[in-house]
C-alpha cells in the first residue's frame, strides 16, 4: 500500500514538475518576445528621427534680378517674411545686374538664382557642368517701340536706326534672329545704336522723333508712363514664335531661367523640390492676382506698384519644368548658337545641364 502511494505520489509529483516546467518554457517565450518588440520600437524610433534628419529646415539662398524674373517671387518672398512657408530657411537678395551672379554661384555664397537664360548655359560651360537648369521663369519680354506708328511689321524696320540696350545678351541674340529670318542684315540693313542702359535709349528716343528703340518690360510700361505718345509696335515674342511655327521641335523666345547649383541639387534634393513647389505657386499667384502682386512688386522695390499693374500682364512670368522646359530652352540655346558660340558659352550644353525629378 504504502508503494502504490509512494509510487502515486511520485507520479504526482512528476506531472506537477512537467506542468511547472512548461509554464516556465512558456514564460520564456514569451519574456523573449519582449525585447524584439522593444528593438522594434526603436528601430522605428531611429527611423523616424532619420526621417526628420532628412526633412530638416535648411538654409536656401537666392538671388533674383530687379525685374520679371523677381516679380514671379514675390508671393514666395512674401509668404516666407511673414512666416507662413518654414519648410525650409530662404533668404532672398535681389540684385541689380546679371553681373552679380556668377561669383555668387562660382563662390556658393548664393545657392539658386534667376538668370538670363543665356548666361545659364555659360555658366554651365565655365563651371564644367556645375550648374542645372530648374525651371523656365520668363519668356520674351522684348518690345519694339516708336513715337508714332510707321512700323506694322518686321520688314519694316529696315533702313530705320533702332535704339537698344543688352549688347551680348539675350536682346541682341533675339533682335538678330528675328531680323534675318525677315530677310534682315543686322550689320547693313538697319543702324543699331547700343546703349548701355534702358533710360539712354529712352532718351535717345525722346530726341529723335523718327526714333525706335528696343525695350523690355516693365521698362516698356515705366517709358509710356513718360512719353504719352510712345506706342507699342512689335511684340518680339510674337515674332519669334512666327518663325518657329513650321519647325518639328519649335523653339520659345526665353528671357530667364532659375539654375542651382548642382552640388546643392545632389545634397538637398528635398530642398530643390520645396523651393519649386512654392516659386510654382507663386508664379500662380502672380499672373492670377495682379493688383495684389503689383501691391508686392512696389513693396520690394522691383518697380513702383504703378508700373507693374500695367506691366505684368505684359511680362510673360511662367513655370516650365521637365521635358517641355528642355526643348523649348534648348531650342533656343541651339539658335543663339548659330549665331554666336559666345553667346552660350561656346557650347550647347548636354542633356546633364536640366535637371530632371
Amino acid at each position: 500500500m504504502k508503494r502504490k502511494l509512494i509510487g502515486i505520489t511520485l507520479i504526482i509529483l512528476l506531472i506537477a514538475s512537467m506542468v511547472l516546467t512548461g509554464c516556465s518554457k512558456n514564460e520564456s517565450a514569451e519574456t523573449s518576445e519582449e525585447p524584439a518588440e522593444t528593438e522594434d520600437a526603436g528601430s522605428e524610433e531611429m527611423e523616424g528621427t532619420e526621417e526628420s534628419e532628412t526633412v530638416a529646415p535648411i538654409d536656401v539662398n537666392v538671388m533674383a534680378l530687379k525685374g520679371p524674373t523677381a516679380m514671379g517671387m514675390v508671393q514666395m518672398m512674401d509668404a516666407v517674411d511673414k512666416g507662413e512657408i518654414s519648410s525650409n530657411i530662404y533668404h532672398f537678395n535681389l540684385a541689380a545686374s546679371p553681373d552679380e551672379v556668377p561669383p555668387a554661384i562660382a563662390q556658393g555664397t548664393v545657392d539658386i538664382a534667376a538668370v538670363p537664360a543665356n548666361l545659364a548655359s555659360v555658366l554651365y560651360n565655365k563651371t564644367e557642368g556645375q550648374v542645372q537648369v530648374l525651371a523656365i521663369n520668363t519668356l520674351g519680354v522684348l518690345y519694339i517701340v516708336e513715337n508714332g506708328e510707321t512700323v506694322k511689321a518686321v520688314e519694316d524696320l529696315k533702313g530705320r536706326t533702332i535704339y537698344a540696350s543688352g549688347k551680348g545678351a539675350t536682346p541682341e541674340f533675339a533682335l538678330n534672329y528675328i531680323l534675318k529670318g525677315n530677310g534682315i542684315d543686322p550689320a547693313s540693313d538697319v543702324t543699331i545704336e547700343w546703349k548701355s542702359e534702358h533710360a539712354e535709349c529712352l532718351s535717345a528716343l525722346m530726341a529723335d522723333e523718327s526714333g525706335i528703340a528696343m525695350l523690355p518690360q516693365p521698362f516698356v510700361t515705366t517709358a509710356q508712363t513718360k512719353s504719352e505718345g510712345l506706342k507699342v509696335v512689335l511684340d518680339l515674342t510674337e515674332e519669334w514664335d512666327k518663325l518657329q511655327e513650321n519647325e518639328e521641335n519649335p523653339s520659345a523666345l526665353i528671357t530667364g531661367v532659375i539654375i542651382a547649383r548642382k552640388a546643392f541639387i545632389e545634397e538637398n534634393p528635398n530642398a530643390v523640390d520645396d523651393f519649386l513647389n512654392h516659386y510654382y505657386e507663386s508664379v500662380l499667384f502672380v499672373n492670377s492676382n495682379v493688383d495684389e502682386a503689383a501691391a508686392l512688386v512696389g513693396a520690394y522695390d522691383i518697380v513702383p506698384e504703378e508700373v507693374a499693374v500695367k506691366a505684368l500682364p505684359k511680362c510673360n512670368i511662367t513655370f516650365v519644368e521637365g521635358s517641355d522646359m528642355e526643348q523649348q530652352l534648348s531650342g533656343y540655346l541651339a539658335i543663339l548658337a548659330e549665331g554666336d558660340p559666345a553667346s552660350v558659352g561656346g557650347a550647347v550644353p548636354g542633356d546633364d545641364f536640366y535637371y530632371k525629378k
